[in-house]
């Protein structure tokens, strides 16, 4: 059997085996579905008086921060995605799991579809609480998916850097610093909370090589109805972007099979 004919047929059932356990989770899923909710409250709420200065183009802050906190959050969900790969280590049901005819890419790309459609989903609960908030999307359905969009591959992109430096460094307490140290910084050097007029100088030009900004820029457009074309280089890079990390995630996955 061809590997993509391999990597068709085992990436189901390991997609489903984690979708499974993350439903048997409770507190997860009850996070995952009021967290998206309170952080655009509070912080739609905090900083909602920002909204009036002349430098934001939107109606209100509200609709500034949604496509935002998309983003944000699928930052977030997908940083932690290696705890899962961890989680498997510890309890060796990797080393099982590679001990059958299983496909290997199938193994660490259900990962990665994985934490793609849990931030889908946290995603649509931003834009549906925001629309019950009173939000409309000037770039109606076409926005949405441009959010959609940009949640979708900046997840998949921080789910296969998660996976890789899990695999890399197989210890819990590493993992969650290193994640904190990493992901805090692209945040608040985006545009996610304010726009780069607003942003001291020196932030704004580092945001521009930032693919949290990149995914902001580009979900924000697209949610305004400034279409796709208007930002599709920052579409691209985070293509691009999201193809490295899972490139780099399989090489760690390569050298980790090689080790043991």
């Amino acid at each position: 059997m061809s590997r993509l004919l391999r990597f068709a047929r085992d990436l189901g059932p390991l997609y489903l085996r984690e979708v499974r356990y993350s439903l048997r989770i409770r507190a997860y899923l009850v996070m995952s579905i009021v967290q998206p909710i309170l952080w655009l409250i509070l912080f739609g709420q905090l900083f909602g008086a920002v909204g009036r200065l002349p430098e934001f183009e939107d109606a209100t802050y509200l609709a500034f921060l949604t496509p935002g906190l998309a983003v944000m959050t699928a930052s977030w969900s997908s940083a932690y995605a290696g705890m899962g790969v961890i989680r498997d280590l510890d309890r060796g049901i990797f080393d099982r799991l590679l001990a059958t005819p299983v496909s290997r890419t199938a193994l660490i790309g259900a990962r990665g579809l994985h934490s793609a459609t849990v931030v889908m989903l946290q995603a649509l609960i931003i834009l549906g609480t925001a629309f019950a908030l009173g939000v409309r999307p000037p770039g109606g359905l076409e926005g949405v998916a441009a959010v959609l969009a940009a949640a979708a591959l900046l997840g998949a992109a921080f789910g296969g850097a998660s996976t890789g430096l899990a695999l890399v460094v197989r210890k819990e307490e590493t993992m969650l610093a290193l994640t904190n140290f990493l992901v805090l910084p692209l945040l608040f050097l985006s545009s996610l909370l304010i726009t780069r007029e607003l942003m001291p100088e020196w932030m704004a030009r580092m945001a521009a090589f930032n693919p949290v900004d990149w995914a902001v820029t580009f979900g924000r457009a697209g949610f305004r109805g400034q279409g796709w074309s208007a930002y599709g280089t920052e579409l691209l890079l985070l293509a691009l972007f999201a193809a490295t990390c899972w490139i780099l995630a399989g090489r760690s996955f390569a050298r980790f099979r090689r080790r043991e």
